[in-house]
């Protein structure tokens, strides 16, 4: 990937093409990780909706252990999206060219400790839960705030409901035929533009997830590792922009 992509995938200075763009890479890796993390732990840990449902589903029949598992999960999801809230606020702040790479660089660095300790994590007890599905989690947490926050809520990469909603609400815009006998309230138009970007994002989940399945089964945790490098290459350009300042204020210092 060059340094010039990089930098507009993942830059401070944002464009519409460049968040879709972004948003496409992210959800085929949100696939691989949620498909494969599934295989290592039995739980799928994007799924915010399906935990949080289980979790009271737990309660009531009194298996409070299972509540409690899921609490963690959620916690987790919850601390990554702060954490990469944290991360962007701090570093717009500052000024830094890599406000949108720098939670990047994280999700690649833990996805690569999944990678090379994933099956030593799974014996480590976490908040109710293994520090496996903590550390799953709170990648997944961490990436969907970050594609939210890019841009500005119009996709999602981490979980499909809402994409799958929001094709069904285009699809019935597609379908609606306007009769020509009601002149005095607007068409309705389907915006066929949004419709192909949301059923992309779709398939690329699907298909990370496939990507991710058949990786975990016949290589194991070390699948995950060109994943992580992938985030490294998306996240590289911004980076070496601020190393370079930074050398440069370090010189002028001198």
């Amino acid at each position: 990937m060059s340094l010039n992509y990089s930098r507009k995938l993942t830059g401070r200075k944002r464009h519409i093409d460049a968040n879709r763009h972004l948003g496409f890479m992210l959800s085929f890796v949100a696939g691989a990780i949620n498909a494969g993390g599934f295989l290592a732990v039995q739980q799928y840990t994007s799924h915010m909706t399906g935990i949080v449902s289980s979790m009271a589903d737990s309660l009531a029949l009194g298996m409070y252990g299972v509540t409690l598992a899921g609490l963690g999960a959620v916690l987790s999801f919850l601390a990554g999206a702060a954490c990469c809230a944290f991360i962007v606020n701090f570093s717009r702040r500052h000024r830094m060219h890599g406000e949108f790479a720098l939670p990047l660089l994280l999700e690649a660095a833990l996805l690569l400790c999944f990678g090379l300790l994933g099956a030593q994590l799974t014996h480590i007890d976490g908040l109710f839960v293994s520090a496996t599905v903590m550390l799953l989690s709170f990648m997944m947490g961490l990436q969907n705030a970050l594609i939210t926050k890019i841009s500005n809520s119009e996709i999602r990469t981490t979980h499909i409901t809402g994409v799958v909603t929001d094709i069904g609400i285009e699809l019935g815009r597609l379908a609606y035929w306007n009769s020509s006998r009601v002149m005095d309230v607007a068409r309705v138009i389907a915006n066929r533009e949004r419709l192909r970007m949301l059923t992309l994002l779709a398939v690329l989940f699907f298909l990370g997830g496939v990507v991710g399945a058949f990786g975990f089964k016949y290589f194991g945790y070390v699948a995950t590792v060109p994943l992580s490098v992938l985030l490294v290459s998306l996240a590289i350009a911004p980076l070496l922009d601020d190393l370079a300042l930074l050398m440069l204020k370090f010189r002028n210092i001198k």
